[in-house]
C-alpha cells in the first residue's frame, strides 16, 4: 500500500464524513439486529442473495442517471474486489455470531476495530501511533477480556467471531482509504452486492447438495419461503445495506480511517438500544464495564 504522502492528493471533508458514518451504523445496526430477530426463520446465504438482489437494481439505476461515466470497470478493479471479499468475510463472521451472542456483546467486541484501524494505519499507511495510541490498545484489549472472560472449558468460540470480523473491516477499510478513493461509493456498493450474491449463490448450491436434513442452523439450510412478510423484512435489510454500504465507502474516503472508526462506535450505542427493544437484553456489570473501556479506548486512538 502507499504511503501517506498519496493521500494529501485528495481533499477531505470530516463533517460529513462523521455525519454519513453515523447514518450508516444506525442503518447497519438496526439491519443487524433484525438478522438476529430473524435468524431462525432464514438461512444466511439467503439474506445475502436476496437482499443484494434488491440493492443492486437501485445502485445500476442511480448510477446509469447520475454517474453514467461510473458504469464501467472500475479503476483498481483487484484491490476493489479484494475489498469486497473482506466485508463479505466480515459479514459472514459477525453474522454467524449474532444468534449465539447477545447483541451488545457482539457489537462492542467488534468494535475494537479502532484499535486495529490504528495499527493497520501504522503499518500501512504510515500512521505513527503515539503512546496514547498503545495505551488504547491495552486499554481495549482489556474492555475485550471483561467482555468474554475466558474460562477453560467454559468458552464460547462465537465469541472470536466478531473478533475476525473486525480485523476484516479494518483491513477492508484502509483499502478504501489507500487504494479505492478514486472508486466511485456507488460502484464500491455495487460490487460488493455483487460479491455478496455470488458467494450466497455458490456457498447454497454447495449445501443443498450435501444437507439432506431440512434445517441445520444459520449456516446450512434450506431456504425459507418467501411470503409478503418475508419480503418486507428483507427489503427493509436492503434498505439497511444500501445505506450501510455507501456511507462507510463516503465516510472513510473523505477522513482518516482512525479518525472515522471511533465515530463508527455509535453502532455501539444503537446495538444496546435494540438489544434492549427486540431481545430485552441488559449487559451486565462486567460486560457494561469493558464495553465502556473498548469505547474509552476508540477515543484514545482518535486522540493519539
Amino acid at each position: 500500500m502507499k504511503s501517506s504522502t498519496h493521500l494529501k492528493e485528495y481533499k477531505d471533508n470530516l463533517p460529513l464524513a462523521v455525519l454519513v458514518i453515523i447514518i450508516a451504523v444506525l442503518a447497519l445496526s438496526l439491519g443487524d439486529a433484525l438478522i438476529k430477530f430473524t435468524s431462525a426463520e432464514f438461512v444466511i446465504w439467503q439474506i445475502f442473495v436476496l437482499r443484494s438482489l434488491l440493492v443492486m437494481p437501485i445502485l445500476l439505476l442511480y448510477l446509469w442517471i447520475k454517474v453514467p461515466s461510473a458504469l464501467s470497470v472500475p479503476p483498481a478493479l483487484g484491490w476493489t474486489m479484494l475489498r469486497s471479499v473482506m466485508l463479505v468475510g466480515m459479514w459472514l463472521a459477525y453474522y454467524l455470531a449474532l444468534p449465539n451472542l447477545d447483541l451488545s456483546i457482539a457489537a462492542a467486541t467488534y468494535y475494537t476495530l479502532p484499535i486495529f484501524i490504528t495499527l493497520f494505519s501504522a503499518v500501512f499507511i504510515g500512521d505513527k501511533i503515539s503512546r496514547l495510541g498503545w495505551m488504547a490498545v491495552i486499554v481495549g484489549f482489556l474492555g475485550v477480556l471483561l467482555i468474554l472472560r475466558p474460562k477453560a472449558g467454559d468458552f464460547n468460540l462465537f465469541a472470536i467471531l466478531p473478533l475476525i470480523s473486525a480485523v476484516l473491516y479494518a483491513l477492508s477499510m484502509i483499502l478504501t482509504r489507500t487504494k479505492c478513493r478514486d472508486v466511485n461509493p456507488v460502484m464500491l456498493s455495487l460490487v460488493l452486492n455483487l460479491t455478496f450474491i455470488i458467494v450466497g449463490t455458490l456457498a447454497a448450491f454447495f449445501i443443498s447438495s450435501i444437507v439432506s436434513e431440512p434445517r441445520k442452523g444459520f449456516l446450512l439450510a434450506s431456504w425459507t419461503n418467501m411470503g409478503f412478510v418475508e419480503w418486507a423484512l428483507m427489503a427493509l435489510l436492503a434498505v439497511a445495506i444500501l445505506i450501510g454500504s455507501v456511507g462507510a465507502a463516503i465516510a472513510y474516503q473523505k477522513a482518516p480511517p482512525a479518525v472515522i472508526g471511533t465515530f463508527d462506535f455509535a453502532y455501539v450505542g444503537f446495538a444496546i438500544l435494540w438489544g434492549l427493544v427486540f431481545f430485552a437484553e441488559v449487559p451486565d456489570m462486567l460486560s457494561l464495564i469493558g464495553i465502556f473501556l473498548i469505547v474509552v479506548a476508540g477515543f484514545m486512538s482518535l486522540r493519539q
